[in-house]
């Protein structure tokens, strides 16, 4: 399939080359027409000839037979993948005829020289909204990043800032141009520089579609989600040779950095799709999300799934047994707008659940507890996974809806020694911090610290609700009462009388904490109304040049 969408691919570009030629001779009849005759003279026929050969030779990248060897290895051109990411007709390129600078090592000669050099870079339209992309050229010089390569990815980043659009990066490339030495590793510096200035002001959006090693994966490591290809793609700092003459550890490609180590154990990328075209296919879908920038409402579908529709599913959903799991994206699924859930990182931290979402038509983010993975406590990767995702929520005026779940942190020495403390306080000062509208729902428990941290009223939670079966106390029942009636006879007597004092929505309630107990049918219709009463909230922080997160 890939194959035959790669021909399609290439048909295409070869029809918009012919277009461009066609466009191009009839420009000159006119200008004929209009110029003195003198003007147009052999010199210029020569020139016109040059571009219309440079154009053609930039259409076809390292040559024929390097595109054949990319199609075999079952990935797309970087021209073939922009025409895929974007609307028809809509890619402008800048910077074709764009070439390296370098003259050691016989990069001088002709042959060594390709106009555009390893990159393709421009502007086009997803779904009719603005997107600046850069596309690496593996069948040039294998993707490598030189001095003329950096520049053209700086100035699609410089100009996507200046207007206000997202920049998505299709990564494809072996790394830096030993060639050209120092020059190659201040490009990437300025690559940097621009992905740190870029962050919450312009999404910024990786793919990677082959090859990402060394400094290279710090631009993606930067940006807002990391997207992977199975099979085909790899981000590591040493490739494997590296580590077995250092650590004298063997290890492939694919277990060092692919996309199943990455989405699953170090938790750098956010998801990873079976081919080019998938992932491409995907990134347009979840493109629809997101705004152009942090002053731009996200877009808004229109929605024909009813605001107040009432879900009576949910009033049986969770188990009377409080330690029965159940699952949350069951609960997520029938409040969102027609089941459509894009989750992210869904294979790390399997007990937080984040992602996005539609609610009456309009982007919101989400994010809940697993209880069935680990009851749905609180652990390292999953302070981290969701801290990152309300940060960037709140950043580009995304509203949070929180599901709350939750027993507490997880307990355990290796929790201590890795930093929970200071990686737990991660998610509470990205809900701390956050301005946008935050709606929470209490489906069960809400224990100990835990509870502050997922979005409490206190955290300055803008409507916060309940079910009939939460639970909101210091601890549960058998822990609190070993600790309150210690040394006394009748334990199961103390712990009824516990779970009827704090095992259930009332004291929570009676305190003002909470808004409202509500019926779980109803969470869909109540949400959906106080989106739209805070889709004007106004709400600022205390002036400061930033502030000092838990890092």
């Amino acid at each position: 399939m890939a194959a035959g969408l790669s021909v399609l691919c290439c048909s295409r570009s070869l029809s918009r080359v012919l277009r461009v030629s066609k466009y191009t001779s009839l420009s000159a009849t006119v200008r004929v027409a209009k110029e003195p005759r003198q003007w147009y003279s052999v010199g210029n026929l020569t020139v016109q000839e040059r571009i219309e050969r440079k154009s053609q030779r930039a259409m076809l990248g390292g040559g024929q037979h390097r595109i054949d060897a990319q199609h075999k290895r079952g990935k797309l051109t970087a021209r073939e993948r922009i025409q895929l990411l974007l609307d028809p007709d809509t890619f402008v390129e800048y910077d074709k005829f764009v070439e390296h600078r370098c003259s050691d090592f016989g990069m001088g000669t002709e042959d060594n020289k390709f106009p555009g050099d390893s990159v393709v870079t421009g502007q086009g339209q997803i779904n009719g909204r603005l997107v600046y992309v850069f596309s690496q050229d593996f069948t040039v010089f294998g993707g490598s990043l030189s001095g003329a390569h950096a520049q053209k990815i700086c100035k699609i980043m410089d100009q996507a800032l200046l207007v206000g659009a997202p920049v998505i990066g299709l990564n494809d490339s072996g790394g830096a141009r030993i060639q050209e030495g120092v020059e190659s590793l201040a490009g990437y510096a300025d690559i940097f520089l621009r992905n740190v200035l870029n962050s919450g002001v312009i999404p910024q959006i990786s793919l990677i579609m082959g090859p990402c090693a060394g400094g290279a994966v710090y631009s993606p490591a930067l940006t807002d989600f990391t997207f992977m290809v199975k099979g085909t793609s790899y981000l590591f700092i040493t490739g494997p040779d590296v580590v077995k003459s250092v650590t004298n550890e063997d290890v492939t490609q694919e277990d060092l950095g692919g996309a199943k180590t990455h989405t699953a154990v170090s938790g750098v990328a956010h998801r990873a799709f079976e081919n080019d075209i998938d992932a491409l296919l995907n990134l347009r879908e979840f493109f629809n999300y997101i705004p152009l920038n942090n002053k731009d409402p996200a877009p808004i579908r229109e929605c024909q799934d009813p605001s107040d529709r009432l879900v009576p599913g949910l009033d049986t959903l969770v188990p009377l047994e409080s330690t029965k799991a159940y699952d949350m994206l069951d609960v997520v699924h029938a409040i969102v707008d027609e089941r459509e859930f894009f989750e992210l990182m869904p294979n790390y931290a399997k007990n937080i659940i984040i992602g996005f979402a539609r609610m009456n038509g309009c982007t919101v983010g989400i994010v809940g507890n697993q209880p069935k993975v680990a009851s749905g406590c609180l652990d390292i990767n999953s302070s981290v996974k969701g801290a990152r995702f309300v940060r960037f929520c709140d950043a580009f005026n995304i509203p949070i809806i929180t599901f709350v779940d939750v027993p507490g942190f997880l307990p355990g020495t290796n929790q201590e020694y890795g930093g929970i403390i200071r990686h737990g306080a991660k998610l509470l000062y990205a809900f701390a911090e956050a301005t946008v509208p935050k709606i929470t729902v209490i489906t069960r428990k809400a224990y100990g610290g835990a509870y502050d941290v997922m979005s409490s009223k206190h955290l300055r939670g803008d409507l916060n609700y309940a079910w009939p079966t939460a639970e909101v106390a210091v601890m549960g029942a058998k822990g609190a009462v070993q600790i309150i009636f210690k040394g006394k006879v009748n334990k199961e007597e103390a712990e009824a009388h516990y779970v009827e004092t704090f095992a259930n929505p009332f004291p929570v309630a009676m305190r003002g904490f909470v808004d409202d107990i509500i019926q779980p049918t109803t969470t869909r219709m109540r949400i959906c109304q106080d989106l739209e009463t805070l889709a004007n909230k106004k709400q600022t922080n205390p002036w400061k040049k930033h502030g000092n997160i838990p890092l």
